[in-house]
């Protein structure tokens, strides 16, 4: 039976508004066009760190590129209750080992799938590390990525290192569209590849194949 996240996340927030709690919540983010819906939605019910940890993104500019628009965005938006920020390591090399053997895999395949995990085991870790209520990620908001396989490697996570994970599936009622208008209100850098280098390549590829 298919899993509706969203009326999962609906039902979660709404049992803490009935107990009058404001929970601490760790969201891993990929980016700050992707992370803007999420916050604005998320900032209303919870205290927000956002961990950025992605040591796939390609090239090092690219990548702190995306670390300056993320504390951007997160000082410009004004929010019920305050969001804070953790930048993680850059940790290249880690990426490259867990993906190795990995690296013709097409997008959305294997690869990613071990990539959502290392970033996901991060966050779980340091939540648990920092005391939080709850973790997730923001990358459930893009419609190329598969949201059962991210809160399912949530939820083992979670098991493992006992602290919740929020299901949610970002992407629905019109989540991903609002974080497009978002982007352009706030003036956003905008990518237009995932984040690796395989990523970049076949992005490069799609162009090259429309001239």
């Amino acid at each position: 039976m298919k899993q509706n996240y969203q009326l999962v996340l609906d039902q979660t927030i709404q049992k803490l508004q009935g107990e009058n709690r404001v929970p601490r919540l760790l969201l891993h983010s990929c980016c700050a066009p992707c992370s803007s819906y999420v916050l604005e939605y998320l900032s209303n019910y919870f205290y927000i760190t956002v961990f950025y940890y992605n040591p796939n993104i390609y090239p090092d500019e690219e990548y702190q590129k995306r670390v300056w628009e993320q504390q951007r965005f997160i000082e410009s938006l004004p929010t019920k209750y305050p969001i804070d920020f953790v930048e993680g390591d850059f940790e290249k090399d880690l990426f490259f080992e867990k993906i190795k053997g990995l690296e013709q895999e097409p997008e959305g395949g294997r690869r990613c799938e071990v990539c959502f995990r290392l970033r996901l085991e991060k966050t779980a870790a340091l939540a648990k590390e920092m005391g939080m209520d709850y973790f997730t990620t923001t990358l459930s908001i893009s419609p190329l990525k598969n949201a059962k396989l991210l809160n399912e490697i949530g939820q083992k996570l979670a098991e493992e290192y006992r602290v919740d994970y929020l299901v949610s599936d970002f992407k629905k009622r019109n989540g991903y569209k609002r974080s497009v208008e978002l982007s352009g209100e706030y003036g956003m850098y905008r990518q237009d590849y995932c984040g690796c280098v395989f990523s970049y390549q076949e992005r490069q590829r799609q162009k090259e194949e429309r001239k």
